[in-house]
């Protein structure tokens, strides 16, 4: 798969993750439609951080010839998702509340503001250069 295509599809579950995470933050929490949005949250987000784990880093310096610094990210997002929801499904509102704002933050904020940097394909498709 190339670069571009990976980029594309990379958009494709970002975009839609980051209104879907915005809408849930700012909806009552608990109810039936947060869960099954939440649902469909954290696939985005999984898919997302798959995606951006496929596609080499073009900024900075690279481990193993493919993962730079923003791939951290993908991790912390493997990481939060499961242990979000294990804890809603415990019951464990605070935990699962911090892990989904640490995602929200981290994965969609944070790197996405390092998808703008110059350099990035990102930058360079909404900038121009």
């Amino acid at each position: 798969m190339t670069y571009l295509t990976l980029a594309y599809l990379h958009l494709a579950t970002v975009l839609p993750a980051f209104v879907i995470g915005t809408w849930q933050l700012l909806r009552p929490k608990g109810t039936p439609v947060h869960r099954v949005v939440g649902h469909v949250y954290l696939l985005l987000m999984l898919a997302t951080a798959l995606i951006a784990l496929l596609m080499p880093a073009q900024v900075g310096p690279r481990w193993l010839g493919h993962f730079g610094f923003i791939h951290l990210f993908s991790l912390m997002v493997f990481i939060s998702v499961p242990r979000s929801y294990r804890a809603a499904r415990r019951g464990d509102i605070r935990r699962h509340r911090d892990s989904m704002i640490g995602v929200y933050v981290g994965g969609l904020l944070i790197a996405g503001g390092f998808a703008l940097m110059p350099g990035r394909l990102l930058h360079q498709w909404l900038f121009g250069g």
